[in-house]
C-alpha cells in the first residue's frame, strides 16, 4: 500500500472519530456520568441527614433500578459510558478539540480516562445484566489494595497511586476555581444567564469532586504507610469522614450539594461542550 493510500486511510479514521456518531455517543456520556453524580450526591445528602443508604456506584444503580423503567435507564448509563470511553480513546488516538488538543499529555491523560470510563462502563453493563459484583466500592478498595500490598514493592505501589489520585484531585479543583473549562464550552452559543449557571456549577461541582479525589487517595496513602488496606476506602467510606470533620455533617452536605452540582455540570457540558 502506498503512502497516499496510508494517509487517506489515517484521514478517514479521524473524521470517523470526529463524526456525529461520535459527537453523539460523547453527549450521551456526559449525560450518564451526570445520572450518576446526581444520584451519589443525592444519596450522601441522605446520609447527612441519618440515612443508611451507599453513596457510591452500586448506591446510584440500585436507586435508578428501583425507579419505573430501572433497568432499561441502568442500561442507558451503562451503553452511555461506553460512549465516553470510545469518546475519549478516539482523542488519544487522534487528538482532542482545540489547538492543544493533539498534544502528547493531552493525549496521555485521554486514554487514562478512556480505560477509567471503561472501567465504569463495564461496572454499570455487569450490573444491568444481573451481576451484583463483589460488594460496596469500600470492599472493593480494600480488596484491592490488601492484594497489592501482598505484592513485590507493594507498599510503593498502593503510595504512588494513591499520591497520583491525590495529585488528580488537586488538578481538578485548581482547574475548576481557574475556570478552565471555559476553552471546551461553546460560549458563543450559551445566553448570559446560562454561562453564569454554569460557571457556579463548574466551579462548586469540580471543587468538590477534586476534594473528593484527594481525601480518597490520601487514605490510600495512609492504607500504604500502616501497611493495612482497612485504611483504604471507597466512595462511600471516604464521603462518610467528611462528617467525621469538627465541621460535622455540614462539611459532608456541602460535599453532596457539591457532587450533584457536579452531575448538573456534565449536563451542561453534554449540550454544551466541545467534542
Amino acid at each position: 500500500m502506498g503512502t497516499s493510500a496510508v494517509l487517506r486511510g489515517r484521514s478517514a479514521v479521524r473524521r470517523a472519530a470526529r463524526s456525529s456518531p461520535m459527537n453523539a455517543a460523547a453527549r450521551w456520556g456526559l449525560a450518564a456520568r451526570g445520572t450518576l453524580y446526581l444520584l451519589i450526591g443525592a444519596l450522601a445528602l441522605s446520609i447527612a441527614f441519618g440515612g443508611d443508604e451507599q453513596a457510591d456506584r452500586g448506591g446510584a444503580l440500585r436507586e435508578l433500578a428501583s425507579r419505573p423503567f430501572g433497568e432499561f435507564l441502568i442500561w442507558a448509563v451503562g451503553v452511555g459510558l461506553v460512549g465516553m470511553a470510545l469518546w475519549r480513546l478516539s482523542e488519544a488516538a487522534f487528538g482532542a478539540s482545540g489547538p492543544d488538543g493533539r498534544k502528547k499529555h493531552k493525549r496521555a491523560m485521554s486514554g487514562a480516562r478512556a480505560v477509567f470510563y471503561g472501567v465504569i462502563a463495564y461496572s454499570v453493563l455487569s450490573f444491568a445484566a444481573g451481576e451484583q459484583g463483589s460488594g460496596s466500592s469500600d470492599e472493593q478498595s480494600r480488596d484491592v489494595t490488601a492484594q497489592a500490598l501482598g505484592l513485590p514493592g507493594g507498599q510503593w505501589l498502593v503510595a504512588g497511586t494513591g499520591l497520583a489520585i491525590a495529585g488528580a484531585g488537586v488538578w481538578i479543583g485548581v482547574r475548576a476555581l481557574r475556570r478552565s473549562f471555559h476553552k471546551d464550552l461553546k460560549r458563543a452559543e450559551m445566553p448570559q444567564g446560562a454561562r453564569r449557571a454554569v460557571d457556579v456549577l463548574g466551579v462548586t461541582g469540580g471543587v468538590a469532586r477534586g476534594a473528593f479525589f484527594a481525601a480518597a487517595g490520601a487514605f490510600a496513602v495512609r492504607a500504604a504507610a500502616d501497611y493495612d488496606p482497612d485504611e483504604a476506602k471507597g466512595m462511600d467510606d471516604t464521603l462518610r469522614t467528611f462528617a467525621d470533620t469538627p465541621a460535622g455533617p455540614w462539611l459532608l452536605v456541602a460535599m453532596a450539594v457539591g457532587l450533584a452540582l457536579f452531575g448538573l455540570f456534565s449536563f451542561a457540558l453534554a449540550r454544551w461542550r466541545r467534542v
